[in-house]
């Protein structure tokens, strides 16, 4: 049962993930591949290990930010850390299939 409710949780984070979007870029930060891991313990304490399209993004802070308060603001989170990780480094062939299309490169 508590796989479950973990899965569900996940699934909860993926799903707020999907509502937050790069300024520069008009594609979800999920979409666009800058979620690495998503890990979600027993506790129900989430980590998320992440990157930028670029490392010297001017709004990392922001983003940052609205990462941790979103998925601090989940139902069943006790707690949220948000790594920002630059390896392996961002490239556009970290984003799903729906964002190429999107953006038209496919």
């Amino acid at each position: 049962m508590e796989e479950n409710n973990l899965m569900a949780l996940e699934a909860e984070i993926v799903k707020t993930l999907k509502t937050i979007y790069d300024p520069e870029i008009p594609v979800n930060i999920y979409d666009l591949g800058l979620i690495y891991a998503i890990d979600v313990d027993e506790d129900h304490k989430v980590e998320i290990k992440m990157t930028l399209t670029a490392p010297n993004c001017p709004i990392a802070d922001q983003l940052l930010n609205e990462v941790h308060e979103k998925i601090n603001a989940i139902k069943g989170v006790k707690a949220a850390k948000i790594n920002l990780v630059f390896d392996p480094p961002w490239d556009k062939s970290m984003m799903s299939e729906e964002a190429m299309l999107d953006m038209g490169l496919l």
